[in-house]
């Protein structure tokens, strides 16, 4: 008998080496190298392999555009960058729970075309109880169990589907690999055998993958560069709310968002988000401003809660809920130094409503401005939003679309707005007043007095 040969794999990035190492030469993780079997060179695909392309000359003539595929609904198709691309893979990624299922079957019933729902971790008779309970009915939709890749490349060719759903790739398994599902070289072998039959067909691909405790999907950091689109379905399943948002595009722009809404019949698309991110509150509670800000191409308002109060252990506290803590360390050292706010013994906390995670600098100014009315406990009038950058000399910095921010502000019956007075842009005329401001010192005094 010969002899098996084995090696070790990263589980975070796929390298491969010899012996056990403690630290991954490759991604720099700790404790993430797996021993897996070596394989011979794996033969080609039955039913994949074909005649060798020829070059073909870039120009008007020999570029055609291909129309995309469109979705049910608005939102998916915003995220994809206007519909789905013939022969692209997406992989969409999130928590355990999150609705990565519940949104892929209701593609597959709601667009009324011809698809194949290949599902490794639930029966026929699961899925088809999740489709009573959406309550929409597609009798093009077809239901595999399966998790052998042969067998869906073989399936897929005989019935010639217009969109195929894996769910999810971490459950498949390939004959030319025998280590067991959810390696990193079956990951690997499956996906690229899934692209192969995608590409040649011409056949659009959905990949569920499951996600580490980090936050990352699951398997190599090759597979993400493997896929044409990545997606990341977030939120906290103790709200209703969830974002689909676009990572990786190759078809579209990035960091794209949609947000949909959990209901007991399924997803629900909430088409201005705006409105559900604004809390409705009384009035005369300070801490509460109302940023605008910009995800992707669409507009939102997103309210931002502050609360600032003496420490009670010596060392005052530091937390952000949806924005980066350092940065908010950063504004809080703004404050002290250049406007004169004693904040460095008290506890300082900032919250994204709703559950949304925004990395915009735009919403220095509204974090600055519920610090200090915070602190001040002196409310921010409700018809007042807030759109600028806040750099380290405490100047107020202009942002990025800003007539699309002013434009949504409007809508939802803000009166006053308050920029940077340094932008370039030339401001339509509105039903709201534009406040042009050029430091912090004077957003408190126009606040506060």
């Amino acid at each position: 008998m010969a002899k098996v040969k084995t090696a070790f794999f990263c589980s975070s990035c796929g390298y491969e080496s010899p012996k056990w190492l403690g630290k991954c030469p490759g991604c720099g993780s700790w404790n993430t190298m797996v021993e897996e079997l070596l394989q011979p060179k794996s033969p080609p695909l039955a039913g994949v392999a074909k005649a060798a392309r020829k070059p073909v000359q870039l120009g008007r003539d020999t570029v055609q555009d291909v129309p995309r595929i469109q979705l049910p609904g608005v939102e998916l198709n915003r995220v994809l960058g206007g519909g789905l691309m013939p022969g692209a893979v997406t992989l969409i990624g999130g928590e355990p729970g999150i609705g990565k299922s519940t949104l892929m079957l209701q593609v597959a019933l709601d667009s009324q075309r011809k698809v194949l729902y290949v599902s490794g971790e639930e029966s026929e008779m699961q899925i088809q109880q999740r489709a009573k309970r959406i309550g929409i009915h597609n009798e093009q939709c077809y239901i595999l169990a399966e998790t052998l890749t042969q067998n869906i490349l073989e399936v897929c060719e005989e019935m010639q589907p217009e969109v195929v759903i894996i769910d999810s790739v971490q459950t498949l398994h390939s004959r030319l690999i025998e280590s067991s599902a959810g390696s990193v070289s079956q990951i690997r072998q499956c996906t690229a055998e899934l692209i192969a039959i995608a590409k040649e067909l011409d056949l659009p691909l959905f990949l569920v993958g499951h996600i580490t405790k980090d936050g990352n999907i699951a398997g190599p950091k090759v597979l993400e560069h493997m896929v044409d689109t990545v997606l990341q379905f977030e939120g906290d399943r103790h709200f209703v709310y969830r974002m689909l948002r676009s990572v990786k595009n190759r078809f579209g722009s990035t960091h794209e968002l949609g947000i949909f809404e959990m209901t007991p019949g399924g997803l629900r698309e909430v088409h201005n988000p705006s409105e559900i991110l604004i809390g409705q509150h009384d009035d005369g509670l300070s801490g509460t401003t109302v940023a605008a800000t910009v995800e992707g191409a669409r507009p939102l308002l997103i309210e931002v809660q502050a609360l600032v109060s003496t420490a009670a252990f010596g060392t005052p506290q530091r937390s952000a809920t949806g924005f980066d803590t350092r940065r908010l360390n950063m504004l809080l050292a703004v404050l002290e130094k250049r406007c004169g706010f004693k904040l460095a013994m008290k506890d300082v906390f900032v919250n994204i409503a709703g559950g949304l995670r925004v990395e915009d600098p735009a919403l220095d100014l509204a974090i600055v401005a519920a610090v200090l009315s915070s602190n001040s406990n002196i409310e921010v009038p409700r018809k007042i939003c807030f759109a600028a950058e806040v750099g380290l000399t405490g100047e107020v910095r202009t942002v990025s679309r800003l007539d699309q921010r002013i434009a949504e502000a409007g809508k939802l019956g803000f009166e006053q707005i308050i920029v940077s007075r340094h932008h370039k842009a030339t401001l339509a005329k509105t039903n709201i007043q534009v406040v042009e401001v050029g430091r912090v010192d004077e957003v408190f005094r126009l606040l506060f007095g």
